[in-house]
């Protein structure tokens, strides 16, 4: 017994099957080498059809993924819903009479950010339950419907048992970013700028020149030009933010060249 390894008791049972030249050792946790070293859960074996037992398991874990995905979808909600409050509180008190300040519809831009930041990371983890619950549909329920076999030949249980084993979310933060924006936050963004330049153009009075518009927009110390250049800058990076993370989402779509995959 001297050939056994060190982290086996001389207790192990062993096996030798002359025709096949595998050797199997029994180990005391239950699990089993075979094959070279490899446990033999890991040895590929033909796929069996799911029974009754493994559809309903699956059918209780699409369930499952359907509400933690209804769940993240109202946190996405609530953070858009905040933005919305705030930009409207600023556009109250600074169109409140025709003295007020526009500073507030300044600093309204740096709430509606950080909620754009906080909703980009909720997204995240929403994409994550979505993709598994649209996969589910896609690849079980679709073909159990439509012609009775689920294709598991295709291996489609395999990705998503991985997706399990090995969770990570499947975009990447700027793009959170660029679709939050696409689909919500660049009309917020709009909204905000078009209230400033209106805000500047008829308070107190109807602008009537550059200078004065720009005399207007002062902020303290800071001259009305930085402000309105900050405000294009503004502007223009969260638009081109949208506009690569379109790109860069329809790239992947035509690399999957399928209309359903993770993320």
């Amino acid at each position: 017994m001297g050939f056994l390894p060190p982290n086996l008791s001389y207790s192990s049972a062993l096996s030798f099957d002359p025709d096949q030249m595998a050797c199997i050792i029994h180990l005391g946790s239950g699990n089993f080498i075979s094959e070279g070293g490899r446990k033999i859960s890991e040895v590929k074996t033909e796929r069996k059809s799911l029974d009754a037992a493994e559809i309903g398991a699956v059918a209780h874990l699409y369930r499952g993924e359907v509400y933690r995905s209804t769940i993240w979808r109202t946190r996405l909600d609530t953070t858009t819903n905040w933005a919305v409050v705030t930009l409207g509180v600023a556009l109250s008190i600074s169109f409140a009479s025709p003295d007020a300040s526009p500073l507030p519809l300044v600093l309204v831009g740096v709430l509606i950010i950080f909620f754009l930041m906080l909703e980009a990371r909720r997204y995240r983890y929403f994409n994550v339950w979505r993709a598994r619950a649209r996969w589910l549909e896609t690849h079980f329920y679709a073909p159990m419907l439509y012609d009775g076999d689920l294709h598991l030949e295709e291996n489609w249980q395999k990705e998503l048992a991985n997706d399990y084993l090995r969770p990570k979310y499947h975009v990447g933060f700027l793009t959170a970013v660029g679709r939050r924006i696409r689909r919500n936050y660049l009309w917020i963004l709009i909204i905000q700028s078009l209230a400033f330049a209106g805000k500047i153009a008829v308070h107190p009075t109807a602008v009537q020149s550059f200078e004065e518009a720009f005399r207007r927009a002062d902020v303290g110390p800071l001259p009305g030009e930085v402000i309105v250049g900050f405000g294009f800058v503004y502007m223009i990076a969260w638009t081109c933010l949208a506009i690569w993370s379109g790109k860069n989402d329809a790239k992947r779509a035509a690399l999957r060249k399928t209309d359903s995959a993770m993320g």
